[in-house]
């Protein structure tokens, strides 16, 4: 026993460094960890073998993306409240006037061009007289759209082919939705490794001055890296529950503490970056079920022009034949559908806060139980998990060599 004692008053700064270079090789390891879930969003290395790196997220962008979709849209989101929350009177009235530009345009356009010899010999006032008529039953095709949609929204949007395709086309976004909601739990892994490793540090330090065994170092290096990367994300999630202590202590697992501050990050992301307008209108017009939208729209603009032919007859109907009419109904159609995104914007402000998706999904999220809360971000550290573990060990073992060539020189 003296001489260990003696051999620590004569190496005393040394054997203080270790626990203190063991609580680095715990934070260090940390970070590395975190960075490697989420970096680089692409491949890094030599293609078609394993010597390279790309973020376990990124890489698992697909399966993670579609996880994240199942949770929102069997969980947090049905498309049909949404929905329901539009007013289609309140949407008419904030496009009405650029809708009836649009029509304008349209109407001459394709009466211009389906029948240019007929449009060409009517007179001004004939010709404003058609397009004033067409653009006064716009208004009611408009509603009885909104009204058709709002009933049967599952028919024209894929809710979660949209969500899946957004965040898999984007592995930034993906990224931000997890690291977004996660940013505490992963400062909590990096500062838990300086706290266990300096820990496990002053035993490393007892038993190096006891045994003098040169794997010391590096086994009790690649155990704290190995162990505190474990140990953090095990108390990330656990206990689920509150395990109380006293009345006012008590044991959680930090994310399921923090659920209403995620639930409110949540709903902000999936609000300004996924459920968007935009996102929803290119969904519905360009996604797997936009056949069924053209349609829709198709008959609802063919029996405003066959009403609209029918009154004005003395004018149209008789130089406008059969084949000729079922021609400017499809172009009028196409012509809608391209200018309804543009025509939309305009009611961008008030679709968004009528929506409300932010708030939907904030509350669906605090209902959840705290397996299917979890669900939210474990599947991201599940998924490879067992190769960030490893590297922390890998980093604490090296570290742990270089301690015993300092030790022995």
């Amino acid at each position: 026993m003296d001489a260990i004692l003696a051999d620590i008053a004569r190496h005393w700064p040394l054997y203080t460094a270790i626990p203190f270079i063991a609580a680095l090789i715990g934070y260090v390891t940390k970070r590395v960890a975190i960075e490697m879930m989420f970096r680089p969003l692409e491949w890094v290395g030599i293609k078609g073998t394993f010597l390279g790196w790309q973020g376990v997220v990124p890489q698992h962008g697909g399966r993670m993306a579609a996880i994240a979709t199942d949770l929102l849209t069997k969980n947090l989101l049905d498309i049909k409240d949404v929905f329901a929350r539009i007013d289609p009177d309140r949407i008419t009235r904030e496009i009405e006037q650029p809708l009836l530009r649009a029509v304008d345009d349209i109407a001459r356009e394709v009466l211009a061009e389906t029948h240019p010899r007929v449009w060409d010999r009517l007179p001004t006032v004939a010709r404003d007289l058609l397009v004033k008529q067409i653009q006064a039953q716009t208004p009611q095709l408009v509603r009885q759209l909104m009204v058709e949609m709002r009933e049967n929204v599952d028919d024209f949007l894929d809710v979660k082919d949209m969500t899946v395709q957004r965040l898999t086309r984007d592995k930034a976004l993906l990224v931000r939705l997890i690291r977004e909601t996660s940013r505490p739990e992963m400062a909590f892994i990096a500062r838990s490794g300086i706290y266990f490793g300096f820990i496990l540090g002053i035993i490393q330090t007892v038993v190096w001055a006891i045994t003098k065994n040169p794997l010391v170092m590096p086994l009790f290096g690649a155990g704290v890296g190995l162990f505190t990367d474990w140990l953090a994300i095990k108390l990330i999630f656990i206990p689920r529950e509150p395990v109380h202590l006293t009345r006012k202590v008590y044991l959680q697992g930090k994310f399921q503490r923090r659920r209403a501050e995620v639930a409110r990050q949540y709903g902000e992301i999936i609000a300004r970056d996924v459920l968007t307008v935009p996102n929803l209108m290119e969904s519905i017009l360009r996604g797997p079920r936009s056949d069924r939208l053209m349609a829709m729209i198709t008959r609802l603009v063919a029996t405003t022009i066959d009403a609209q032919t029918s009154s004005a007859k003395p004018l149209v109907s008789v130089a406008v034949g059969a084949k000729r009419l079922e021609e400017m109904k499809r172009a009028a159609a196409v012509k809608a559908i391209e200018r309804l995104p543009n025509t939309v914007k305009y009611a961008e402000g008030y679709l968004t806060k009528a929506m409300d998706v932010a708030n939907m999904v904030e509350e669906r999220m605090l209902k959840l139980t705290p397996v299917e809360y979890e669900g939210l971000l474990r599947p991201a550290f599940r998924q490879d998990e067992w190769k960030l573990v490893a590297v922390g060990g890998i980093i604490g073992g090296i570290v742990g060599e270089l301690q015993v060539l300092l030790l022995l020189h």
